[in-house]
């Protein structure tokens, strides 16, 4: 189950990162692309005409589309889901799990008070320059529907943009097809994270509501949160007209262990990722024995769980064991990875912290695995994929406030500084620009 790599092989396969436009569509997505628009046409064509047709006519297409796409028939009333059946969600939804979206929500919104972002500094000769700090008007959330609506993302995008001061945050997710309505734990975990309003509408057409606003949606600041290949392609495309967190691909753990680790922890973590469909589970040992000894346990461990169909296609693809020379290697070939999350299942994991320097999330030890990070922590699961943590973070306070840069300065401090904006603007060849210094200095 587990294929074994030796370090170079692992170098051009599983640790050789590939733009997300690069990652294939699958057989299915490819025929429903046919059957909804009569064509082979590329995902971004299809992706451009539903944005086109929402821009153009607003509820109309989000009705049209989700009949055609969800196979579900909107009333237009029925766009926005009423308090009454957000109500009604929690007697669908048992007391025990209601009680740990609370639990987590207060975890989550507790982490994200304590993180500061606020700026302001006096000028040496007078004057103050700094930055002014604020919230962005309104935010909406993306949540997929399907067979696992993920409620935690719900907590952990819009908790942080409350904790922000946005004014206001909505939420769009598709209705279920068979009821035709939003997950009812979708709904709970929306009243728990204080979203202001859920809209019944999914994937590219959600993303085009949010983004152009309809008559019933309304557009927003920016968008967060994840989705199918269409969706992830419509934040792309939208991007510019509207503020975008990320473009999230398949999630992905590696897991950096020696021998001191527990096979069949590892084993599990493993197998909790691989359970996300197209999820990366990689482990990067210097001991080939203690990788056989998970893949052991990995196959134990499997025949137990339901969703096997999709953890086996995980391993088939992009998971598997690196060997390595010894700790200090795996530890380095993990950075620069840069994955989502980055296990440190190791004898003294903190020793090796100061080391790493491109991930989502560090998870420091045994008992600080990647399933708690998912739910209840405290920090947002929110983190980049794809290699993209070289270069943004996870989803937190900052990713909704925007900052105005502050310049208050004194007659004293423009008079002194004003000759160096004469002399550069003059290099470029910028004559109206040193004149405007020049006026002031002169009188």
């Amino acid at each position: 189950m587990l294929k074994i790599y030796d370090l170079d092989e692992a170098l051009t396969g599983i640790l050789k990162r590939r733009p997300i436009d690069e990652f294939p569509v699958s057989e299915s997505m490819r025929q429903r692309t046919i059957a909804t628009f009569g064509a082979d046409i590329p995902p971004q064509e299809a992706v451009r005409r539903i944005l086109g047709d929402v821009r153009e006519r607003g509820d109309a297409a989000l009705i049209e589309w989700t009949q055609k796409l969800d196979g579900v028939t909107l009333e237009i009333d029925a766009i926005e889901v009423s308090d009454t059946d957000i109500a009604a969600a929690y007697d669908q939804v048992d007391s025990e799990t209601i009680a740990a979206l609370e639990q987590a929500a207060e975890r989550i919104r507790a982490f994200h008070a304590r993180q500061p972002f606020h700026s302001w500094m006096d000028t040496d000769s007078g004057g103050m320059l700094g930055q002014l700090i604020r919230a962005l008007e309104t935010v909406g959330v993306y949540i997929p529907g399907g067979s696992a609506p993920l409620a935690s993302t719900l907590l952990m995008t819009a908790i942080p943009a409350r904790v922000a001061g946005v004014n206001e945050v909505i939420v769009c997710s598709p209705p279920d097809r068979k009821t035709g309505r939003v997950s009812p734990i979708t709904l709970v975990a929306a009243d728990i994270a204080d979203v202001d309003t859920v809209y019944a509408v999914g994937g590219v057409q959600a993303i085009g509501a949010m983004a152009y606003g309809t008559n019933t949606v309304p557009r927003v600041d920016k968008i967060c949160g994840p989705g199918n290949t269409f969706v992830v392609l419509a934040k792309k495309e939208v991007f510019g007209t509207v503020g975008i967190d990320a473009l999230p691909g398949p999630t992905e753990t590696v897991v950096v262990a020696d021998e001191s680790a527990n096979p069949a922890w590892v084993a599990a973590d493993m197998l909790a990722q691989a359970e996300h469909t197209g999820g990366t589970s990689i482990l990067i040992t210097p001991s080939r024995s203690f990788a056989e000894s998970v893949n052991q346990h990995l196959e134990e461990q499997v025949s137990t769980l339901s969703n096997q169909i999709d953890i086996l296609e995980s391993f088939s693809r992009r998971s598997g064991a690196v060997i390595t020379e010894d700790l200090l290697e795996a530890v380095a070939y993990a950075d620069d990875f840069a994955p989502e999350h980055l296990c440190l299942s190791v004898k003294d994991p903190w020793a090796w912290v100061g080391k790493i320097h491109n991930a989502g999330g560090v998870f420091v030890g045994e008992h600080s695995y990647e399933v708690l990070g998912d739910y209840v922590a405290g920090p947002s699961h929110v983190m980049p994929t794809g290699g993209t943590a070289r270069f943004t973070s996870p989803c937190n306070v900052l990713d909704f406030v925007r900052v105005m840069n502050v310049i208050a300065l004194d007659e004293q401090t423009a008079r002194q500084i004003g000759p160096i904006a004469i002399q550069l603007a003059q290099a470029e060849g910028l004559d109206a620009h040193a004149a405007a210094v020049k006026i002031r200095l002169s009188e």
